[in-house]
């Protein structure tokens, strides 16, 4: 499935990531700093997670985006497992931002844990 998200048009890579620890638990694509960029955001799931409990909501994070200069960084806790993410990088120039999101949310589907 992760090989399938970077098939598409601007795709960089794709990861499934523990978000407990940040640790890369599978890749496809090619970005250096792939590990980096996965511990980081793994950060920014937590914090939002934890805002969410704190005011009592029943919301759940669908998936985040983080828009850079010339990238899109997509990051998507699963639904049956919060505590592991797919993260999508994508180049922004040739990208489709809406239909990225919508094939990352399909691989979400698709995935069995």
């Amino acid at each position: 499935l992760l090989d399938e998200l970077v098939t598409q048009a601007g795709a960089r890579s794709a990861s499934l990531v523990d978000s407990e620890s940040g640790m890369i638990l599978g890749q496809s694509g090619s970005n250096p700093d792939i590990e980096v960029t996965a511990a980081g955001n793994t950060e920014l799931i937590r914090s939002q997670i934890r805002s969410l409990k704190n005011m009592g909501t029943d919301e759940a994070v669908d998936d985040i985006l983080i828009t850079l200069s010339t990238q899109y960084d997509i990051l998507r806790p699963l639904k049956a497992n919060p505590s592991i993410s797919l993260l999508v990088t994508l180049d922004k120039a040739k990208a489709n931002l809406a239909l990225a999101r919508f094939r990352v949310s399909e691989c979400e589907a698709q995935l069995a844990l």
